[in-house]
């Protein structure tokens, strides 16, 4: 019977992660439109909410989300998104903006091989680092 409940309460405790990971998955779906769309407003408040609902900082999360294959940062980059952009350098913590993506290239040396380095976005990620 112990044995019994044990399972249980695992298979529960599973059910209640695929629900989260679903949930979370589904209050993110449009971030990357706020991103392409320079929505700071609606960005903060996305990331606000999914901090209160489960207790992640957009740190927790940032390398899981791709936007046409590329990071958040990189998509208010090349969307010109100066609202966003500026606000996702400012909170991402500067060891996080230094390491290398998912592709194994850094922010900055991404930047300097598409010859980004005139974009505002850039120049304060460069200036952070």
């Amino acid at each position: 019977m112990g044995i019994l409940v044990k399972g249980l309460l695992a298979s529960v405790a599973i059910s209640c992660a695929f629900s989260v990971q679903a949930d979370i998955e589904t209050d993110l779906t449009n971030i990357c439109h706020l991103v392409n769309t320079d929505d700071r407003s609606g960005f903060r408040k996305k990331i606000r909410t999914v901090e209160i609902d489960y207790r992640l900082k957009l740190q927790d999360y940032y390398e899981g989300i791709t936007c046409n294959g590329h990071s958040l940062v990189r998509t208010a980059i090349l969307k010109n998104s100066l609202g966003v952009g500026t606000l996702l350098v400012k909170t991402l913590p500067r060891n996080h903006l230094k390491s290398p993506e998912q592709d194994g290239v850094t922010l900055q040396a991404w930047v300097n091989q598409r010859g980004l380095q005139r974009n505002k976005i850039a120049k304060i990620l460069q200036h952070r680092l």
